[in-house]
Parts: C-alpha cells; structure tokens; sequence
C-alpha cells in the first residue's frame, strides 16, 4: 500500500460505482449539511441586527421567520420538480440554459459556482469562530485552524462520495438530534409555566433601545436571516449520486432536509421570543452565540449543553461539504458544455471529480487567508449568489412548462413563477442591503467567471476548428528520413540506449553536448571509441558530435536555440529530437536528479513548430540493473 492508498484509498473501478452511490440517510449529510446548519447562524445573523432595538427586536423575529420559512418552502416545491424533470443533475446552470438560453445558463453557473466557494469558507470560517469564542486563547490560530480543517474535508471528499457521506453521518445527525431535543424541552417548558418560562441560567442583559423600527431595517434583517436558505439547491445538483430510483431518492432527501430545516428555524424563533433572548456583538467582550444561550436558558449549562455545543461546532466547521458535493459536479456540467477545462469532467481514481475538488479547496483557502478567517467578513459576499441562482432556475422551470404542456402544467408554472419572482426580491433586498458591506466584490466576481468561461468556449471552438481533418492521410512514397538530434551529457547506458534507438529512426543523427566549461574531451574520446568505431566498422556514416559552448551555465537554453537555427536551415525536413531520460526507481529519487529532460521537452513544445518532434528514451535502472 502507498501513501495515496493510505490518504485517499485505494482506486475504485468504474463497474463498481454502483456500490458508491448513496441512499436518503447519507444523502442527508452529503447535500444536506450546509441547509441544516444554517439554523446555527440564520436566526443569529438576522437578530443581530435588530441589537439596537433591545427586547422591543426581539419580537420581530417570528414574523421575519416566518416570511424565510415560507420562501424556503416555496423553493422546496421549485426544486422538487427541478429533480424530476432534469434528473441527471446541474441544478439551476441545466434549467436556465435549457429554457433561457446560454447567457442565462453562464450567469447561473457563475452566481452558483460564487456561492459553493463562499460556503466552503463562511461554513469553515463560522465553525472555527464558535470555536474561538469558547476558547479564546486560539484566536492567534484561526487561520491556521481553518486550513487544518479544509484540508481535512478536502481529503474526506477525495476518499469518495460514500466514505464522507460515513464520515459526515454523525455529527449531523447529532447536531440535528440535539437541537429538535432543545425545542421539544423548550416547548414542555413554555407550556408547564403558561407561556412564561424562567430560564435555567440567567440570559445575559438585553442592550439599550438605540435605534427606531424603519423597513430599510426589517428589510436587511429579512436578507441577513436568507442565509438560512443556502445549500437548498444541492441536492437538485446531485441527483445521479443517489441510488435507483435516484429521482425518487433526491426528492425524499430534500424533502427530509427542509422538513428538519423549517422545523429548526420554527422552533428555535419561537423559543428566542418566548425566553426574550437578545443577540449579543461578536464584536465586544462577553459574547455568547443565540443557541448557546438558547440551550443554556432551557437546561442549564451540564452535559447535555456542552454536547451539543459540540455537534454545533463539529457542523458548522463541516458545513463546507455541501459545496465540495457540489461544486465538482456543477463545473462537470459545465465542462461538458467548453466553459471550463475538461478535466473537471475526469473522474479520479475514487470515483469523485478530483480537479473540482481541488480547485475549490485552493479558492476556499485563498478566500480564509484573505480575509483572516472572520466570517463576519464574509458573510455579506454571502447569499447573492445562491439566490440568483433561485431565481434563474424558477423562470427556467416556467418556460419548461410551457414547452411541455402536461397534466397540471399551470399549476406547476405558477409554483415556480412565484418561486421565481420572490427569489428575484430577495436577491434585489440582499444586493442593495449588503451592497456596501462587500456584496459589491459578488457583483464583479460572477461577470469575470463569466467573461472566464467565454474564453475558455473561444478557445475550445478554435482548437476544434483548427484540428478538423476531413481528409483521407497523404502517404509520400519517397519520405525524406528526419535529422534525428540527441542531447548527450556524457557517454552511459542511457545515451547508448538513446542513440540506438535514434539510429533506428534516421541515418542523420547529430548529438548536441552543452559545455559550461572546458572539460569535453572525455566525451570526445569515448564518443570516438564506442560510437565512431563500430559504426565506420558497419560502413554507416557515424553520428555527428556537436559542442555547444555555454558561457552563462545555461543548458536547455542553446540545445533549443540550435534545434530552432537548424529547423530554419532545412525548412523541407523534420526534425526529432531524441531525450535521453532517467527513470527513478521510487518517486522521492526524483528531487535526487535534474529533470532537465522534462524542460527540454516542454521548451521545444513551446518553442518549436509543426516540423519539430520529441521523442523520450526512459531508461529504467531495474532493468539495466538485470541486463
């Protein structure tokens, strides 16, 4: 076993993906982590702002919840039918550009793609948070924290769908347990003392009333508490992980997750109200986060409080899974398409899209580092981008619809026209509430991935129309041999293997030796022992050695310059150049030699022109060890 099989596991074959697909309770973990711990930091984000109202805010928070709650269960039924009717994945990217065209179908793409790396970061960001506030002596460590914890989910994620759908299974599932736990000995209590529960650990006092109610604030409270939406649309993107029947099984899934959702975000409102529980600052001394001191008010600060601290912590810091479910498939979806490289469409040796999922754990960790790890930093880049992408995939739906008229096709439409037009208030009330709090960085980042994926289609079409061959292969009857050219160091088994295996290609051999210095007449002389001897000896013409001086130490450099000034002098021949190379024995014995070869070989790519080969000559040790 090697490391990789150690880190990742060991490959799996493609006649064996049938055993990685997953089931409604892994299903739960893998899409639905970043929806479910919303209810850590929805409710919170909201009441934050209504800090300067005192008590008088916290009456507001049911109303506000209730408008979320309904625009979630509106988005419920949208993706409900996305799943059906588009069942092998893409989400909102698919919808759009099937029904609005492929303008609509980038922008969608863009908005989604904006959101799954700010949830990766802001799920990461906001777990290691909590973690600092309950133990500030680490906030030296955040960031460091933060990177330990991405490369973990990174590396889960790498394992294969179904080993981080395992892994995920129990802190999400105690998170969930937990918090419904809450509510329920919440709920006992408010109706044990008539609606006015005392609760078990004193709440901290409520701040001063500073500020007046205006809509402008209701309105920004409504856009702070959407967070709580994010991560809806996963599932819609990731039907084909799901056994038979997938569609069946997707729709369960979601179903369970914004069931367990608005039930969360219900409950922990109403409990908030009825406990008079104020948010405090993050920003000043004495902070305790809303559930900590929810949790507190209804059983005191023993063991079951400190468990589910814990689950909390454990989820929001592993939050960052939804987006690496996601992501990696999204950008398959759109590679298929030529927006973006075809290697996110590769899948790796577990079955997942590796360069998809490393791509977003290196823009994750761009984005922690950037902004310190403080999720009070990114948060306002949050939400934009899942919520256009709402709105996009509704209309989509709507114009679906029309095109195919089936039972209840009306019915259908008017869901998702609702769905799309609230979605579509939403996104404007957050753009404009959090424009200048840094949702303006969103506004520019999804134009330039946009801008990015035309560039890539460009060049994708001009590779396609260049390389076009509609006709039949030219044979030349009287083909001219190549000038064959082999760089040589020295003389060795490898330069020996090499020109044999040049001699077999052309008669025109020329070996090209650099010379920092004046130290070639070794060469010289085991060149005209070993190769100009026994070639004369044949009645063959021997290969040409040719000293190239090199003053400034430099190696690839004149061996390229002379492979160019000699494709220039014979502008009717082919040129191959001939590599001798070295292949280590075990890989760390790579950083033991120069790898010039590699350059060469990448040099006369860039360099070179339609007449001018490569061909390597791998010299193994084993085998000349045998020989």
């Amino acid at each position: 076993m090697n490391i990789l099989d150690l880190i990742v596991g060991k490959p799996i074959k493609t006649s064996d993906e049938r055993a990685e697909q997953i089931g409604i309770k892994e299903g739960i973990p893998i899409f639905g982590l970043d929806a479910l711990s919303s209810a850590a930091y929805g409710p919170e984000a909201a009441l934050s702002l209504l800090i300067p109202l005192g008590l008088l805010g916290v009456q507001y928070i049911i109303p506000i919840s209730a408008a979320i709650i309904t625009l979630l269960v509106i988005v419920y039924f949208s993706y409900r039918q996305t799943i059906a009717a588009y069942p092998t994945g893409g989400g909102s990217y698919t919808v759009a550009r099937f029904n609005l065209g492929s303008s609509a179908g980038l922008l969608a793409a863009a908005a989604l793609l904006t959101d799954y790396i700010l949830t990766a970061a802001v799920g990461i960001s906001a777990g290691v948070g909590a973690l600092v506030s309950a133990v500030p002596s680490l906030q030296p460590h955040t960031v460091l924290i933060c990177v330990a914890i991405l490369v973990v989910i990174t590396i889960l994620n790498l394992r294969g769908i179904r080993d981080a759908g395992v892994a995920f299974m129990v802190p999400t599932y105690l998170f969930v347990g937990t918090l419904l736990i809450t509510i329920v000995g919440g709920l006992v209590r408010v109706a044990l003392s008539g609606g006015h529960p005392v609760p078990v650990t004193p709440l901290p006092p409520p701040p001063a009333i500073t500020e007046a109610v205006t809509f402008w604030l209701l309105l920004k409270v409504f856009s702070s508490g959407c967070t709580a939406l994010t991560g809806v649309e996963a599932v819609s993107n990731g039907v084909k992980a799901f056994r038979e029947p997938a569609v069946k099984n997707a729709q369960r899934t979601l179903t369970v997750i914004i069931l367990l959702l608005a039930i969360l975000l219900a409950g922990i409102s109403y409990l908030v109200k009825v406990y008079a529980i104020a948010a405090t600052d993050p920003g000043h001394p004495g902070y305790q986060s809303l559930l900590s001191m929810l949790i507190a008010a209804v059983f005191g600060k023993g063991v079951f409080y400190y468990v589910t601290i814990a689950a909390i912590l454990f989820v929001l810091s592993l939050s960052a899974n939804t987006a690496f479910a996601d992501f990696p498939r999204l950008c398959r979806a759109i590679s298929q398409n030529n927006y973006l490289p075809h290697a996110f469409g590769y899948r790796g040796r577990r079955l997942v899209y590796t360069y998809g999922i490393v791509v977003l754990a290196l823009l994750t960790c761009l984005l922690l580092i950037l902004f310190d790890g403080v999720t009070d930093k990114l948060i306002p880049l949050y939400a934009v981008g899942a919520f256009l992408a709402f709105t996009l995939s509704q209309f989509g739906m709507v114009v679906h619809w029309r095109k195919n008229r089936g039972l209840h096709w009306m019915k259908s439409a008017f869901v998702n026209g609702l769905g799309g037009f609230v979605t579509g208030v939403t996104v404007i009330v957050v753009l404009v509430a959090k424009f200048a709090e840094g949702a303006w960085i969103t506004v520019i980042f999804i134009p330039l991935l946009i801008f990015l994926f035309r560039l890539v289609r460009r060049h994708y079409h001009m590779v396609t129309v260049r390389t076009s061959c509609p006709g039949p292969v030219a044979l030349a009857v009287e083909a001219t041999p190549p000038i064959v050219v082999m760089p040589i160091e020295h003389w060795s088994q490898i330069s020996k293997q090499a020109l044999e295996f040049a001699a077999r290609l052309s008669p025109e051999i020329i070996a090209v030796h650099v010379e920092p210095g004046d130290h070639s007449e070794f060469l010289h002389m085991d060149w005209e022992r070993y190769v100009d001897q026994p070639f004369r000896a044949a009645g063959v013409e021997p290969p040409k050695l040719v000293t190239l001086p090199s003053p400034y130490r430099f190696i690839v450099v004149p061996i390229v310059q002379f492979v160019l000034e000699l494709s220039e002098k014979h502008p009717e021949r082919r040129i191959v150049v001939v590599i001798p190379e070295l292949v280590e024995d075990h890989w760390y014995e790579y950083f033991l030699h120069n790898q010039r070869a590699r350059l060469l070989e990448w040099t006369l790519l860039v360099r070179g022109n339609e007449r001018i080969f490569t061909a390597n000559s791998p010299y193994y040790i084993l085998e000349g060890a045998a020989k």
